[in-house]
């Protein structure tokens, strides 16, 4: 607010001086929003009333006859009409001019609506950035329900707003209430609203198996009628600014246990909207008597995908492979995950074929041993190439090492073998080291690697590398290894030394 002698300053200006509005600003160090305010409130509209001549001026009469019978007309398309008339000015500037005389939509009053006990919630997304889990980045949603009578919240966070997600925090949520409301309004999310043509609405399909199954009326709102489930949207605006910021978490399901506990805590001793003199808390525990009862058996949240199996074990679903076994490659397979766990069966038999932690990252290869050692054993060739993988997969450096003695004719079997066999006694960073540096040096051998790995463990203060012990032969029992006599090698010095005199 301004004092009187401020008010007084600036409609002296105006009328008296002619001074536009920035110029007014300018001067008294004042927002120009201020300043037409002050306008305003004197029965002016500064926004309209031009103190010096324009261009636009003659023109200003059709501007207003025409936005009057097309007021959603483009300011691009009325500057074509008026320059065709003669108008000398820009386009830049016009956009500008065609909002001050655009009619406005008169202002919409709304009733407030209040609701009886267990007759309503209101459901909706919240976007809350992104957080990365490894390579990937995923998009943080939050599914928040609200009970429209006493203002309880449900809060619980996903790494995608899909379907499944969708139904598990319905369930999740009756769960925490303890019943279920009679009816829940929704947004015109296509997760509830499929088509929509004035009043007639195609929901989802699974909501409606959803409802059906707890007994409850989806009602969605008007389209662009946001203030019909206000309660939600100011439950959202409140996590955002009461829990999540400045909030710092480790995981999912930390964030979700903190969630869990503002809910139950912070969230709940808060005063009702409705009754400032109780807590949301008090109010709820009145209101879960008239909720519905919960069924005796919970909808079913899995999701369900057909994935198509390749020539190799594994199925891709979200960003990652997952092994199955090799007896089932080539066909089409069934995926049930949930946020923990990703369980692989056969469609025709529903036979559980495996069940693997889920990942929540991109791009990686989880995998049951036992699937590939029955691969191993089923296929003898399939071992080399699985030694190939793990030096890849451990030594970046390894594939160029491997294609340099392919170059030089080298035997690519024994340099696997021998490779793989440093790889279970030399640290994978220390390998790939010497590797890197046998590889610069253009000696890309075993030996080489060998000679790097022990001048490496000698500058680091190690000792040298202890040779594997030999397995136990019942052979070797009682064998002793007599020492060859030396005089045979001074024989055959000497004779070397007789050659090169002559």
């Amino acid at each position: 607010m301004i004092g009187r002698e401020r008010e007084a300053a600036i409609l002296r200006l105006y009328h008296a001086e002619k001074w536009c509005v920035g110029t007014i600003a300018t001067h008294l160090g004042l927002h120009h929003s201020t300043v037409r305010r002050v306008l305003a409130q004197a029965g002016l509209d500064a926004g309209r009333v031009s103190v010096r001549p324009s261009m636009v001026d003659p023109y200003v009469p059709f501007i207003e006859e025409t936005l009057k019978q097309y007021p959603r007309l483009r300011a691009s398309r009325l500057f074509e009409m008026v320059k065709g008339r003669g108008y000398p000015g820009k386009r830049d500037h016009f956009r500008t001019i065609v909002a001050r005389y655009r009619p406005r939509p008169p202002a919409e009053a709304y009733l407030r609506v209040r609701t009886l006990p267990g007759e309503q919630a209101q459901v909706d997304w919240g976007h809350f950035g992104k957080i990365r889990v490894g390579l990937a980045l995923r998009v943080l949603w939050a599914f928040v329900m609200v009970l429209s009578w006493c203002r309880q919240i449900f809060l619980r966070f996903y790494l995608s707003a899909a379907m499944p997600s969708f139904v598990r925090g319905h369930v999740e949520a009756f769960d925490f209430f303890g019943g279920v409301p009679r009816v829940l309004l929704y947004d015109n999310l296509k997760s509830a609203v499929l088509e929509r043509a004035g009043d007639a609405i195609r929901f989802h399909p699974t909501l409606l198996e959803l409802s059906a199954h707890y007994h409850y009326l989806p009602r969605p709102v008007a389209p662009a009628r946001g203030n019909q489930k206000g309660r939600v949207e100011r439950a959202i605006r409140y996590i955002r600014d009461g829990f999540f910021a400045a909030r710092t978490f480790t995981d999912l399901d930390d964030l979700n246990a903190q969630a869990l506990a503002w809910t139950q805590g912070a969230a709940a001793d808060r005063p009702c909207p409705e009754d400032r003199e109780r807590t949301v808390r008090e109010l709820f525990a009145e209101e879960r008597g008239k909720l519905l009862a919960l069924p005796h058996n919970p909808y079913p949240t899995e999701e369900r995908v057909v994935v198509e199996v390749g020539k190799t074990p594994y199925v891709r679903f979200d960003l990652n492979d997952y092994s199955v076994p090799h007896t089932h490659v080539q066909r089409s397979l069934v995926v049930l995950a949930t946020p923990t766990t990703v369980r692989v069966l056969d469609p025709h038999s529903e036979a559980i074929l495996c069940s693997h932690a889920r990942s929540w990252d991109r791009d990686q290869q989880i995998e049951d041993p036992s699937h590939i050692e029955a691969l191993v054993q089923h296929k003898r060739a399939a071992k080399e190439h699985r030694a190939i993988d793990r030096l890849h997969a451990a030594l970046p450096h390894s594939r160029a090492w491997l294609v340099a003695i392919a170059e030089r004719g080298g035997n690519l079997g024994s340099a696997t073998w021998g490779l793989s066999k440093l790889l279970d006694t030399e640290r994978a960073d220390h390998l790939d080291a010497a590797v890197e540096e046998s590889l610069a040096r253009g000696t890309p051998h075993l030996g080489a690697v060998r000679h790097l790995l022990d001048r490496a463990r000698k500058d680091r203060g190690q000792p040298p590398a202890v040779e594997p012990h030999l397995p136990a032969d019942p052979r070797l029992k009682g064998l002793v290894v007599r020492p060859h006599p030396l005089s045979s090698y001074d024989q055959l010095q000497k004779m070397t030394d007789d050659e090169d005199s002559e």
